[in-house]
């Protein structure tokens, strides 16, 4: 009998605000595709659900987790800790799955160190100044967020060549299309709340 392929790890990063979010949601409606959903002792905001957004695990059990080296790659961000759990990414694997990893580039460095195989995205912005246009038109931040925001996408766009691919988002359908096309995506895509929800989840974009 036919040994199952195995599947692939997908790691994608970018600045906020560079859409990263957005082509994670329309990759991960492709059959064979799964989100990873991290873990995070932050405590959930209105609406959202354990499972679905985050993991949410109190520090102790974060803690746990870290000595148990059931984390794949870890972070404190904003005095809250954050994980990508190593199991789920196994068993995505196991079953042939492509395994899609939305993570900032600190996390993405320590996947590499690690030896840890797979496709590395870097999702950047036409420029700095199209993506100061694209934050303050959220209108979610303050300034003083808003300017945090830029000095840490300066940072990481210094970053960008570690990566495998870089995708520059000028054009939001444009650079999903290009993101199918460097993971080969091209049957139909899932339709359906269950599966945009399943890949709504963010990692540590704060």
């Amino acid at each position: 009998m036919k040994a199952a392929r195995r599947g692939r790890l997908v790691v994608i990063s970018g600045p906020s605000g560079s859409g990263k979010s957005s082509i994670c949601r329309a990759i991960c409606r492709f059959p064979g595709v799964e989100f990873s959903v991290s873990a995070t002792t932050r405590r959930p905001r209105p609406g959202e659900r354990d499972g679905v957004e985050y993991r949410f695990r109190s520090r102790r059990e974060f803690e746990r987790l870290v000595a148990q080296d059931a984390l794949l790659e870890w972070a404190r961000v904003h005095d809250n800790l954050y994980g990508t759990l190593r199991a789920p990414l196994e068993r995505a694997l196991r079953r042939g799955k492509t395994f899609v990893l939305e993570i900032d580039v600190q996390g993405a460095q320590t996947l590499r160190a690690k030896g840890v195989e797979g496709i590395f995205v870097f999702i950047a912005p036409p420029s700095m100044r199209d993506l100061r246009r694209r934050l303050v038109a959220r209108g979610t931040d303050t300034p003083a967020v808003v300017e945090r925001r830029m000095r840490n996408a300066r940072r990481e766009m210094r970053h960008a060549k570690r990566y495998d691919r870089v995708v520059v988002n000028d054009d939001l359908s444009r650079a999903i299309a290009e993101v199918r096309s460097i993971l080969g995506l091209r049957a139909s895509r899932r339709t359906g709340r269950g599966a945009s929800s399943r890949a709504r989840s963010r990692r540590r974009v704060a």
